[in-house]
């Protein structure tokens, strides 16, 4: 069996009194993709620090292709390629010349045909002359992506790689990762958007700098109990004080115009008639409820009121 890619062991790291990262303990699979998950100040961004080496863990280990990434940094940086959230290549040369620039960075000599098949891989080749600074959101990130992989890194850390770009652009940079995932390159990523979490072979829930859960988005779903539905309603704020005291209702959550219910298995069968009535009688007349499958977003919201509870 090969070694793991990246390995946390009772990691932690403080800023102040502040726990950046807590106890924080995971291992990556070679050729993994993996999610970070979590809302701003979970520990994402510190994770990936300790990951790339950039910082250094108060307690705890970290490992990355066997290697300690703050002792052997120099070691370990030829098989990482890190893409951080903001765009960071030089606006004044063009897509051609940040290529080379960071393939030169990286000791890459001969690297014409690699750069070559990075655009068109990446549909950046009519465009190869323009300068960054003139390229719309979507070409950035695809470019930012090109120079994270001239120098065929093993390992490929992704921080909010998405955030702030069109759907379009999204899909076409998902596509892009699908292709260099069968390649067997390692993938790293966070990202605020749970349904792009789905696409992860796993995905670690983080909070507060703890890790909440760990496992492939399918199992996170069935570990759910009971049956989800969906309940609309045109006195929507008044859904979650209507049915909660409900016999059978485990948890009402609120998400905008709409309200996701769980019932235990023992109160499915008929689920939808019970709702109904329930908000009937307290006079939300005109609800619609059906039956939905749960998604990340519900685990996520689940495990942080088990946090909070």
């Amino acid at each position: 069996m090969p070694a793991d890619a990246v390995r946390f062991d009772q990691v932690s790291k403080r800023y102040g009194r502040t726990d950046a990262v807590a106890d924080l303990s995971f291992a990556i699979g070679a050729g993994e993709m993996f999610g970070l998950i979590g809302p701003d100040g979970a520990g994402k961004t510190t994770t990936i620090r300790l990951l790339c080496g950039l910082l250094k863990a108060d307690a705890g280990t970290v490992r990355v292709h066997t290697l300690d990434p703050v002792k052997q940094h120099r070691a370990l940086t030829a098989s990482i390629g890190y893409l951080s959230q903001r765009f960071s290549l030089y606006t004044d040369l063009s897509i051609d010349e940040n290529i080379a620039f960071f393939a030169e960075i990286h000791g890459v000599r001969h690297y014409d045909v690699r750069r070559t098949r990075l655009l068109d891989l990446t549909g950046l080749t009519p465009f190869r002359g323009r300068l960054a600074g003139q390229l719309s959101g979507g070409m950035k990130q695809k470019l930012a992506l090109a120079c994270t992989l001239i120098h065929e890194p093993k390992l490929i850390v992704l921080d909010e790689p998405t955030t702030g770009v069109d759907p379009v652009s999204r899909r076409e940079f998902w596509k892009l990762l699908s292709e260099f995932l069968a390649q067997g390159i390692t993938i790293v990523m966070t990202t605020p958007y749970l349904d792009e979490a789905e696409r992860c072979a796993r995905v670690a829930f983080l909070n507060n700098g703890r890790l909440l859960a760990l496992d492939t988005p399918a199992a996170l779903r069935s570990s759910l109990p009971g049956t989800l539905y969906e309940v609309m309603a045109p006195q929507h704020r008044r859904i979650a004080a209507s049915l909660s005291g409900v016999t059978g209702v485990l948890s009402v959550q609120v998400f905008g115009e709409r309200a996701h219910v769980r019932l235990s298995q023992s109160h499915a069968t008929g689920g939808e008639a019970l709702l109904e009535h329930s908000l009937r009688t307290a006079g939300l007349d005109g609800a619609t409820v059906r039956i939905i499958r749960s998604s990340l977003e519900d685990v996520f919201v689940t495990k942080l009121g088990e946090v909070s509870s």
